[in-house]
């Protein structure tokens, strides 16, 4: 078994009296496309807040690339390859999409120290920018603001930036455009989460099942679908959604 690219070991988060993520131990393989799945309340996105620096865990510890990164803050998870998919449109309206991947590709380099300093000495980054959003279908709307793209083109420029960072390792929450991040190279860990039963199905080559914040199973999709305790919990109550 190959060393894993991301792992978590008794990891736990408490608010307060109320524990949300439970001794928890996740192994992401290199290049793996690992689905995080379970009922509303089962910790899903505070698993990936803790794995990512934006919630710091009551215990346990996080481990990327083989060194540990529990304290680490987010930004330097980012540089050392954990990166994650945010709505940037909320959080940078009025730049465009390339603007945006430029900005992200600069911040990867640490060109850049203030955010809102000009783009316009970045030659290198902004071809790299501009291979990116062909790659992703994204040139024709490469002029217009984030606030003004579509949903879906949002959606599509949030894992742009993502990948700008070259991470090792990607975590996207529910991220509905699965035809785009299908084809990513291998070199590229992702680890998601999606509600849709058929596109994990689809996707997924491991899957991680999450109850009351703890790992309530494990194992490839054919498992999982056929794990009657799952079924009971989750694939079988769509009142879980």
């Amino acid at each position: 078994m190959t060393d894993p690219v991301l792992l978590t070991q008794g990891l736990c988060k408490n608010f307060g009296a109320l524990r949300v993520t439970n001794n928890l131990d996740l192994r992401i393989e290199a290049g793996a496309r690992h689905a995080l799945i379970g009922p509303n309340g089962a910790g899903k996105s505070t698993l990936v807040n803790l794995l990512t620096g934006v919630l710091k865990p009551s215990s346990g510890k996080v481990w990327l690339n083989g060194e540990e990164i529990t304290r680490l803050p987010a930004a330097e998870r980012v540089w050392k390859g954990l990166s994650r998919t945010f709505q940037v449109s909320t959080i940078f309206p009025r730049l465009t999409a390339f603007e945006a991947v430029v900005l992200a590709i600069c911040r990867r380099e640490r060109l850049l120290r203030n955010p809102s300093r000009l783009l316009s000495g970045c030659r290198a980054e902004a071809e790299e920018a501009w291979e990116f959003l062909q790659r992703f279908g994204l040139s024709g709307v490469a002029d217009r603001q984030m606030g003004e793209l579509a949903y879906g083109q949002q959606r599509l420029t949030e894992i742009v930036l993502a990948l700008a960072a070259r991470p090792k390792v990607l975590l996207l929450d529910e991220p509905a455009l699965f035809a785009a991040i299908e084809n990513l190279p291998r070199d590229v860990a992702v680890l998601f989460i999606e509600h849709d039963m058929e596109l994990v199905f689809r996707f997924a080559e491991k899957i991680t099942v999450l109850v009351a914040g703890e790992l309530f199973r494990e194992g490839a999709p054919a498992q999982i679908a056929s794990d009657p305790d799952v079924r009971r919990v989750y694939l079988g109550d769509d009142d879980d959604e």
